[in-house]
This record gives structure tokens, sequence and C-alpha cells, in this order.
């Protein structure tokens, strides 16, 4: 049994996640499951144990997003084999580094560190991707994705570097920034309640209160909200209303749910 744990804002690491599953399914070799992280976190204990455990996710300012981080200091890992995969739009930097510096005294086991290109989906720094874009980088992350399924199935082993003074030095920013980024979220008159911003959250921090949605402390800016409202309702810093947002191509908003 192969567990695949998964966190994904607008589907880029779900799609891997399942694409990892299925070529794994296809092997012949194990059975495999796909467990999304953020309802991990809601469980008063979390085990992770299987013959393989396998972490997908994105890189959030070189840095793996704080829920993935709570995720791995409350789990008790149970496996011989894990493997970690960070999906990143323009780099992923020292991701990976700060997540085996996590792993340090939890794990002794073999371990593969992995990385999976995919499209930007940061809306507020680098705007809505171009459609040439998206088919460059979901053509990119296909061919990063079969070769990490054919890793896990090989069962290979790597290292990282732990020590990443630059990546951490952008992350604490970003850290500090996430304690009030969430009070940026802004709700046009356009929006109709629709909730679905609210049901997509990975965190669980958007709540709709009187036919619209509020954004409470927590949040991941993870863009996933601004990205995929179907109404283009919801406004972040230089992200104005009705800027067109990014879902991969092959995810539904109900996958998202």
């Amino acid at each position: 049994m192969t567990k695949i744990y998964y966190f994904s804002a607008t589907g880029n690491s779900l799609w891997s996640a399942r694409r990892i599953a299925q070529i794994i399914k296809d092997s012949g070799q194990e059975a495999c499951e796909l467990i999304h992280m953020g309802k991990e976190l809601q469980k008063s204990e979390i085990i992770a144990e299987a013959d393989a455990v396998i972490l997908v996710f994105p890189s959030f300012a070189y840095n793996p997003p704080l829920a993935v981080k709570k995720f791995v200091k409350r789990a008790e890992f149970k496996t011989q084999y894990f493997a970690s995969f960070v999906t990143f739009g323009s780099s992923p930097l020292g991701t990976n580094g700060k997540l085996k510096r996590l792993l340090k005294k939890k794990l002794n086991c073999k371990m593969f560190f992995g990385k999976i290109p995919a499209v930007e989906n940061y809306l507020a720094m680098f705007g809505t991707p171009t459609k040439e874009t998206i088919e460059l980088r979901t053509g990119m992350q296909k061919k990063a994705t079969e070769e990490a399924a054919q890793n896990i199935i090989e069962r290979k082993e790597n290292d990282v570097r732990t020590f990443t003074p630059f990546s951490s030095f952008i992350s604490l920013l970003f850290i500090l920034g996430t304690k009030i980024f969430y009070r940026f979220y802004q709700v046009s008159k356009t929006c109709n309640g629709c909730a679905v911003c609210e049901k997509i959250c990975p965190v669980s921090v958007i709540k709709i209160k009187n036919g619209r949605p509020v954004f409470h402390y927590g949040c991941e800016c993870c863009q996933a909200c601004v990205n995929i409202c179907p109404s283009r309702a919801i406004q972040f810093t230089r992200v104005r209303y009705g800027t067109p947002g990014y879902c991969h191509p092959e995810i539904q908003i109900k996958d998202l749910m």
C-alpha cells in the first residue's frame, strides 16, 4: 500500500498526486490511497502508515505550506519508504531542504526528494498565465510527474541540502505576511454567495456569513479563492475584480472541494 498525502490550491499538486497514484496502480505493484492533508489535520491523531508514504505539495515562497509543516510535525510516520514532490511555478529553491529538516528526527528510512514544474498561480505577483504558458508548463509537469512515479516504484533515494539561508529569509517574510494577508481580501457586490471559496479553501479559513465570504486568520495566501471564484468577485492587492484566474486544466472545481 502506498499513501499519497497532498495539499493543493488550484489543482497542480492534486493532478500530480492523482497521476502518480494511477501510474503506480497501472504498474500492478500495489494499491494507492489519496489523502487530503487539510482533512487529516482535522483529526486528533495522524498516523501515516504504509509501505510507502508520499507527500505532494506546492512551494510557497521557497517553503512548504504551513499546513504541510503542521502535518509533518503532528504525523506519526510508520513506513519503510518516504518521498516528497514539490510543485512549483518559478522555483522551489530550498523547499525540500526545509522539509527534510523537519523530518530529521521523525524518519529513519529510504527517502527521496523531488520537484515538479507546474503553472505559476500567484496572480498577485506573476499575473494571469497565458494559454501558451499553461500548455508549456503542464507538458513539463506531465513528464516530471511520470518520472516521479517511476522513482517511487523503483524506491529511489537521494539527498537535499538542509542549509538554505536565502530560502529561509524569503519564507520568513512570507510567513510573517500571512499573519495579516487575510485582511487584504475584498469581496465585490457581484458575489452571489455560491460558497465555492469556502469549499475549496484547503485550510478551511473562509466562512460564508450573511451570504458573503469572510476571511479568517490562518490563511495560507494560496490564492485558490482568488483564482477559482466563478464570479471573479474576490480582490487581493493588485489582483482586481474580474481578473482571470487559473485552475489546472484537467482539474474541476468539484475536485478541490
